[in-house]
C-alpha cells in the first residue's frame, strides 16, 4: 500500500461539537486530515461557506485553527442534488457546489467531494427519479432522457466553468446509487462529457451492497480515483433471501433492513480491505482514507473510533514499519 495514505474525517459525524471541540478530538486521536461540509446535503456544522468565500481573515483563521491541530484540510463536500426537479433545491445545492470549488480553490484544497445529482422524469414532476433499473416498458427512455437533458449539460457546463474558477481542483463523485452516475460504466460515459476534472470518489460501502466488487472497480477506474471515503457495509443473507438488497422502507431499524452501513471492519473481512487498499495502491492512489461514520448501530465517537481500529489494523499489516497509535 502507497505510504501517502493517511486517516481523515468527514467531521458531519460530529455535528454537535463545535468545530474547535471537534479539530480537538480529531487530533487527540492521532487523526491526520479533516473533510469538511460546506451544505448540499451536509448540515455544514464546522465551515460557514458564506463568510469564508467573502473573508480572508476568516480563512486565514481557518487555516490557523487547523495548523494549531496538526490537521490538514484534506477535502471540502458538497455532496447534494443539483439536478433536482424542484429548482430551488437544485439552485441551493448548485451554489453549495460552486462554493465549494472557490474555496477549495482560495484554501489551496485540491479536492471536493461531490455527487452527480439526479433528475426528474418528464413533465414537471417534483420527485427526482433513479433510472437504474427501469426496465418496464412506462419506463424505456428514462435514463436516455435524463442524460441529454439534464446529466450530460449539466455536467459539462460545471466541469468547463470549474475549470477556469478553480483550476486545479478536483470534482470527486461519490458513485452512489439514487443519484445518476453510480457505477463503473455511468462513470466512464459522464468523463466523455466533461474536462479531466471530474474525478471519483471511492466508497466501497455503496458497492458491496449491490454486488458489485470494490477490487475490479478500482482497477477499472484506475488513476480516476482521487479521494477515498473508509465505510463499510454489512449484508445480512438470511434476510437478503427474502427481501433482496432492495427495500422500499429506507430508512428503517438496523435490525431489519438487508444490509446497512457499518464501521469499517464490521461488515467486510479486514483482509478484503488490505486487498482493495492493495489495488488503490497499484491504480497509484496515495491520499486520503476519510472516514465516514454512518453505523445506525454506534454512536458517532463509537463508530469512528471503530473505524479507526479498522483501518488502522488494515494499515499496519500492510505497510512495514507503519506506527501504531
Amino acid at each position: 500500500m502507497a505510504l501517502g495514505m493517511r486517516l481523515a474525517l468527514l467531521t458531519d459525524a460530529l455535528e454537535d461539537r463545535s468545530q474547535e471541540d471537534a479539530f480537538a478530538w480529531c487530533a487527540e486521536r492521532g487523526i491526520a486530515g479533516v473533510e469538511l461540509g460546506v451544505g448540499g446535503y451536509s448540515p455544514a456544522p464546522h465551515l460557514d461557506l458564506a463568510a469564508l468565500l467573502a473573508s480572508e481573515a476568516e480563512r486565514e483563521r481557518l487555516t490557523e485553527t487547523l495548523e494549531e491541530h496538526g490537521l490538514e484540510l484534506v477535502a471540502l463536500n458538497a455532496s447534494g442534488n443539483p439536478l433536482h426537479p424542484d429548482p430551488a433545491i437544485a439552485r441551493d445545492h448548485d451554489r453549495a457546489l460552486r462554493g465549494a470549488l472557490e474555496l477549495a480553490a482560495a484554501l489551496d484544497v485540491r479536492r471536493i467531494v461531490a455527487m452527480s445529482g439526479c433528475p426528474g422524469g418528464p413533465g414537471s414532476g417534483g420527485w427526482p427519479v433513479f433510472a437504474g433499473g427501469a426496465w418496464l416498458p412506462d419506463m424505456e427512455g428514462l435514463w436516455d432522457h435524463q442524460w441529454e437533458n439534464a446529466i450530460a449539460p449539466y455536467w459539462r457546463e460545471l466541469s468547463a466553468w470549474a475549470h477556469e474558477a478553480a483550476a486545479g481542483v478536483d470534482i470527486c463523485l461519490e458513485l452512489h446509487p439514487g443519484t445518476s452516475i453510480y457505477n463503473a460504466a455511468s462513470f466512464d460515459l459522464l468523463s466523455e462529457a466533461t474536462g479531466d476534472n471530474v474525478k471519483v470518489n471511492l466508497d466501497p460501502s455503496h458497492f458491496w451492497w449491490q454486488g458489485i466488487d470494490p477490487v475490479t472497480t478500482v482497477r477499472a477506474l484506475g488513476d480516476r480515483i482521487r479521494f477515498v471515503h473508509g465505510k463499510d457495509t454489512i449484508v445480512y443473507p438470511d434476510r437478503v433471501a427474502l427481501q433482496g438488497v432492495l427495500d422500499f422502507r429506507w430508512p428503517a431499524d438496523a435490525d431489519t433492513m438487508p444490509w446497512h452501513f457499518c464501521a469499517v471492519g464490521h461488515g467486510r473481512p479486514l483482509d478484503e480491505w488490505r486487498e482493495l487498499f492493495d489495488a488503490l495502491s497499484e491504480a497509484g492512489y496515495d491520499g486520503p482514507v476519510s472516514i465516514e461514520q454512518e453505523d445506525p448501530t454506534l454512536s458517532p465517537e463509537q463508530g469512528i473510533e471503530a473505524s479507526l481500529e479498522g483501518l488502522r489494523a488494515v494499515m499496519e499489516a500492510t505497510v512495514p514499519g507503519q506506527p501504531e497509535r
